[in-house]
């Protein structure tokens, strides 16, 4: 089960996209954060200042998971893509990515211009971002095309005679249109310029900050803020951006999170849309290399289709057969490569980071749940020895626990819920229903099914034959007594203690039986011991409710059937067949109910008689 307080503690101080979920584990929430451990902490204090919409989320958030990102704009754009990709119910401003600038570069043309747009796909363009801060955007536009003095006009060709516009005679434009600019020395303004957007020249950042300095040095203060305003604009064009891809291909990025653990990014259509985590089951000694490689191999070849590209850091020693099998199997060219610059690098670099973080963290939870373990296991084994066993707890110690549930002494069942260590084992659950008992005894009920599965155990029941620990029982003294008398009787030295309940139906302490005498142990000084106890208790009575549910509503749904003359068993499993329910057959007209075969023109008469 996700611990939310737990795992706030592990949150990280640093950029990133939430994800909240539900019980079901739908997302319902996808947010962004300058600090994710600041942010996402706010949603589980005090209610008192939040808006209703607010409220009523945190209280359908069951657990949460974050992806990292280098700055806040990484953030920025990775929110938008999942909150495209999952549409969650509390994201009300679902924003396209043409809400986002890039700063184009005309570079087919001789005289390239450039310029800010939300739209891609121009043939012959080179685009850049995109940016989070369009003012800053238009700035770098106008202060691009001041200092390399690059046209601003549109045509690409110009008639003779052309009269050069107000650019050219405030000279911020050298005058494309006269013909008098030289072709090479104007590529390398725009390959300059190109540079600067790239990443590469950052002497523009200087001179801005010299002449900052500069006018702030001759009092000049508005024109030093001019010069720091373009400085701050440069600052932020250049803040890296990782989460689009401008080539707009599908690639995954696959990572090995430590600890068996593999870690897919997918990018689809240019843009990082999320990522999933997968457990491998490994021996000690297989590197990080050696795990991607079996994921690459098992996952991918199960598919019957993926991306067109696959980066790794480290390429595994069979790449060249990996990308050949996934050829074969896809149709198509497939490669696995480790990028060593651009915008790939970049990517994987950021995967890289987020997964070192998750690796940090799973390491610390896995630390975590294993001194959780040895404190209860430690806490089990003083019980044990306190109740006169000298029985050692193995490190997967298995606790069987059980209920009765029955209304009224009708539909009696028992059920069965293993622990393995701190988690249920679900496959090793039992249900069983009562045979032997007339009315409401939950004592007789107890003893029925321990009989019932110890015996099965003594006959060698491969279903049965995995002996517990420690057996735990729904209920107090009573319940003990009749639990020892059936483990006394089949010679079964197996410790047995009952849950006892505090008056407001929560799990408060153990009671069992040491010697001629009954034992209460409370267990509020065993803070993990009495958390494991409750979830025991509550795990059982939730298994032993629903199987007695569905038992009285099976024989509710039939018996209300059977009550009308003519109904019997094959015309009853018609009509529910048909149907699915009480409720659509009482509703269904008299047509309806014709369609059912066997069911007589007489029959439907009874049928709505009885149902009206």
């Amino acid at each position: 089960m996700f611990d939310i307080r737990e795992n706030l503690k592990k949150l990280p101080d640093c950029p990133g996209v939430y994800i909240h979920k539900d019980k079901i584990g739908g997302v319902i929430y996808v947010g962004k954060a300058v600090s994710l451990k600041n942010r996402v902490r706010q949603y589980f204090q005090s209610s008192r200042n939040m808006d209703p919409k607010v409220r009523a989320m945190v209280s359908h958030i069951a657990e949460f998971e974050y992806i990292t990102c280098g700055s806040e704009m990484e953030a920025f754009i990775l929110e938008n893509n999942l909150i495209k990709k999952y549409k969650p119910k509390y994201n009300i401003l679902l924003r396209d990515d043409k809400t986002y600038p890039y700063i184009a570069v005309t570079a087919g043309e001789k005289y390239p211009r450039l310029f800010k747009t939300r739209l891609q796909g121009r043939k012959g363009c080179k685009y850049f971002g995109p940016y989070s801060d369009a003012g800053a955007v238009n700035q770098m536009v106008d202060l691009l095309n001041d200092i390399y003095k690059l046209k601003r006009c549109t045509p690409v060709r110009f008639p003779k005679n052309f009269r050069p516009c107000l650019n050219y005679h405030i000279r911020k434009c050298d005058g494309i249109c006269t013909g008098s600019v030289d072709a090479d020395e104007y590529r390398r303004r725009v390959d300059s310029a190109m540079d600067y957007l790239r990443g590469r020249d950052r002497s523009i950042e200087d001179h801005l900050r010299s002449r900052m300095e500069e006018a702030a040095a001759e009092l000049d203060y508005e024109e030093a803020a001019l010069y720091r305003d373009r400085l701050e604009a440069a600052r932020a064009l250049h803040e890296k951006q990782r989460v689009v891809l401008h080539h707009g291909k599908d690639i995954d990025v696959v990572l090995s999170a430590g600890s068996g653990h593999i870690v897919q990014f997918f990018v689809r259509d240019g843009k990082l849309t999320g990522r999933e985590t997968f457990m491998l089951q490994t021996t000690e000694g297989d590197s990080e290399r050696d795990s991607v490689s079996a994921f690459i191999r098992q996952h991918y070849g199960q598919q019957s289709g993926g991306p067109a590209e696959i980066l790794v850091r480290e390429l595994p020693e069979e790449a060249p057969l990996i990308e050949q099998f996934l050829n074969d199997r896809w149709g198509r060219s497939v490669t696995l490569a480790v990028p060593k610059r651009g915008e790939k690098k970049a990517l994987l670099d950021l995967a890289y980071k987020d997964v070192m973080q998750m690796a940090k963290t799973i390491d610390e939870r896995e630390q975590n749940r294993r001194d959780r373990e040895k404190t209860i296991r430690d806490g089990l084994q003083e019980l044990i020895a306190d109740m006169g066993h000298k029985a050692a707890v193995k490190d997967k110690y298995r606790v069987e626990a059980y209920d009765i549930s029955n209304t009224n002494g009708i539909d009696t069942v028992g059920a069965m819920a293993v622990f393995r260590g701190t988690r249920p084992d679900k496959r090793e659950y039992r249900k069983f229903r009562v045979r032997t008992v007339d009315g409401p005894d939950d004592y007789a009920g107890m003893q029925e099914v321990l009989f019932r599965r110890f015996r099965r155990a003594q006959e060698n029941d491969p279903g049965f034959s995995d002996l517990p620990d420690l057996i735990l029982i729904d209920g107090g003294r009573g319940h003990v007594a009749a639990a020892e008398k059936v483990l006394a009787a089949l010679r079964i030295d197996i410790p047995a203690a009952g849950m006892v309940k505090d008056d407001a139906h929560r799990t408060r302490g153990l009671v069992y039986i040491k010697g001629e005498d009954f034992i209460e142990k409370e267990l509020k000084e065993y803070p993990l011991l009495f958390k494991y106890a409750g979830t025991v208790q509550e795990e059982v009575h939730r298994f032993a409710i629903e199987y007695h549910r569905g038992l009285r509503d099976g024989r509710a749904l039939t018996s209300a059937l059977d009550e009308i003359e003519g109904i019997g068993p094959k015309k009853r499993s018609a009509l529910l067949a048909h149907f699915g329910s009480i409720d659509r057959i009482k509703s269904a007209s008299a047509e309806e109910l014709k369609t059912v075969p066997g069911i007589t023109d007489g029959l439907v008469v009874r049928i709505k008689e009885f149902f009206d």
